[in-house]
């Protein structure tokens, strides 16, 4: 994945969250780096193909901040699986109608970004399948009338409560992390439930982690099958790279060895909660782990980079079991620079979690800012970030 263009812009991205919770796309922003970079459409398209492709790759949200590089891809005819983003000052401009038309017409579809300062011509609007608004932004269009009349996604969100007015305002689905305020327990339920369906993996960690014999860990495994079922997928997925099919559990620990396992343990655990309203932050965390490890990849020490993973993944477990980290210590066994990252912000994995909530945030300054404190160079960083997309993507 050598492609000029990824040292010239930082990149972010960001779930599609439906009604029901389910991750539908990716928006992928492009940031350059610099106001005058020359920007190749092409290499950009070849860059996504490679994690997006035509076929079972999913859908994906293309937010181009260069109006030259948005210009140059919307005369391209990138792929119909390819959304694109277009600026409501660049969906008036004359000189872009036939191209926009013409998107349309071969089954792109077009999402007209932010307020029009003045109504779109029949025509024009229906070069387009859905407005996208910032949250405040929708509310002053709400306040003026002014509401493109398409079905609405809005942006921004930060939080599950975010999510819940986005989608009594009647948005057909919301952009954004849901990982902002405080997690408090659900009235009435929750704690036990949630505490059962993961248990298993918890008493699974737990006896990794003291080095107990592979009978005991089958008979401990065997309680819930379904566990037994998905690690097994994991790990014969193309993502994982093994070069043998994993055909049962303790066959996994003869290929993998015990520290291996803990990391899968990990995955487990923070993708097997059946609260649907957990989804995104599921999405999240196997996205951090995966950038986290990508991150990590010039290593030489393998338990770094297996760590790494671990401490993504884990960054989110407090909003995901609603306790604090301090609480989850109690039973969920961390590696202490996992703990030192998690608990006290420090140690030498969290500069790198700064780094991914930069990335997450779509924030030039604080990509920026990450990186040149890490002496990591911006291909480097969006390769790792392309890479760790296209794994999440095989996982799922």
């Amino acid at each position: 994945m050598n492609y000029s263009v990824l040292g010239a812009v930082a990149l972010g991205f960001a779930p599609l969250i439906d009604r029901q919770r389910m991750v539908t796309a990716t928006q992928l922003t492009l940031m350059p780096l610099r106001p005058d970079a020359r920007l190749d459409s092409a290499e950009v398209l070849a860059a996504v193909a490679e994690v997006w492709p035509a076929a079972g790759g999913g859908q994906l949200i293309l937010n181009v901040l260069s109006e030259p590089l948005l210009r140059e891809l919307l005369q391209a005819a990138p792929p119909a699986h390819i959304w694109l983003e277009v600026p409501s000052f660049m969906a008036a401009d004359p000189a872009l109608g036939e191209a926009l038309a013409g998107l349309k017409q071969a089954g792109n579809r077009l999402v007209l970004k932010g307020l029009p300062s003045q109504a779109l011509t029949p025509e024009l609007n229906a070069s387009f399948k859905n407005a996208l608004l910032e949250l405040d932004e929708h509310s002053r269009g709400a306040a003026t009338h002014s509401l493109p009349k398409l079905p609405l996604l809005l942006g921004g969100v930060r939080s599950a409560e975010d999510i819940d007015a986005a989608f009594k305002r009647n948005a057909e689905g919301v952009i954004g992390w849901p990982m902002q305020g405080a997690f408090e327990p659900q009235p009435g339920a929750g704690k036990n439930e949630i505490q059962a369906d993961l248990q298993v993996i918890v008493e699974l960690m737990s006896r990794v982690d003291q080095d107990e014999d592979i009978e005991r860990l089958e008979q401990t495994l065997k309680r819930d099958p379904s566990l037994a079922f998905k690690l097994l997928r994991y790990l014969n997925s193309a993502a994982f790279g093994l070069p043998v099919e994993v055909s049962s559990f303790r066959h996994a620990i003869m290929l993998l060895g015990y520290p291996r396992l803990k990391r899968w343990l990990a995955l487990l655990l923070t993708t097997a909660s059946k609260d649907h309203s957990m989804r995104p932050i599921m999405f999240a965390a196997l996205r951090r782990g995966l950038l986290m490890e990508e991150l990590a990849k010039s290593m030489s020490d393998s338990e770094l980079r297996d760590e790494m993973f671990i401490c993504g993944l884990f960054s989110l477990l407090d909003h995901m079991l609603k306790q604090p980290f301090t609480k989850l210590l109690q039973s969920i066994p961390m590696p202490e620079r996992v703990r030192q990252a998690l608990v006290d912000e420090s140690g030498p994995y969290q500069p790198y979690l700064e780094l991914v909530r930069a990335i997450e945030q779509s924030s030039v300054y604080d990509y920026r800012a990450a990186a040149e404190g890490l002496m990591l160079g911006a291909e480097e960083i969006n390769q790792c970030i392309l890479r760790a997309l296209s794994k999440a993507a095989q996982l799922e």
